[in-house]
């Protein structure tokens, strides 16, 4: 729960969504095909915040996390 915290604080705090990739914890990334980033939860694990980038800036609007990152068979 502490890293969730932590990467919540850290796009709280984000002005906007591709200055995300200035913290490597996270590991953002556009998503392709979609309006969708996502950022890592905690380092050496595949859990992910997908979340939805806006004109306005980074609203924060967690859609899911997503266990299945690149095909993970957890």
């Amino acid at each position: 729960m502490q890293a969730l915290t932590r990467v919540y604080n850290t796009m709280s705090a984000t002005v906007s969504a591709p200055k995300l990739s200035q913290w490597s914890f996270l590991h953002y990334e556009k998503l392709k095909g979609n309006e969708l980033s996502s950022v890592r939860v905690m380092n050496g694990r595949v859990e992910r915040i997908i979340f939805r980038e806006t004109e306005q800036g980074l609203v924060i609007i967690i859609i899911e996390l997503d266990e299945k990152h690149y095909g993970n068979k957890k």
